[in-house]
């Protein structure tokens, strides 16, 4: 007998070039293969505040705000300046 599969759901993120896919992907999910769900950039920013309190709870010595900025901005200064050399 085969065995049974274990249903595996696998979240990917997917840049649709042509946009004919869309009508593909529309009729899996219709056959109930896929889930379609669009990003909600307001959401993903609540997610990212929440996944930033967690760490800070975690840490007894965590960055603030200010400090993940500054961090940020010399690294993105550090690209920029080596993209134009």
């Amino acid at each position: 007998m085969a065995e049974k599969q274990a249903n595996i759901m696998e979240t990917l993120k997917i840049d649709i070039l042509n946009p004919k896919v869309k009508s593909i992907l529309k009729d899996l999910a219709e056959l109930n293969l896929i889930r379609i769900r669009k990003e909600d950039s307001s959401q993903r920013i609540r997610e990212f505040k929440q996944l930033l309190s967690t760490l800070r709870e975690r840490a007894s010595d965590a960055p603030s705000l200010e400090e993940i900025t500054k961090e940020v901005e010399a690294i993105r200064k550090a690209r920029y300046e080596e993209g134009n050399s």
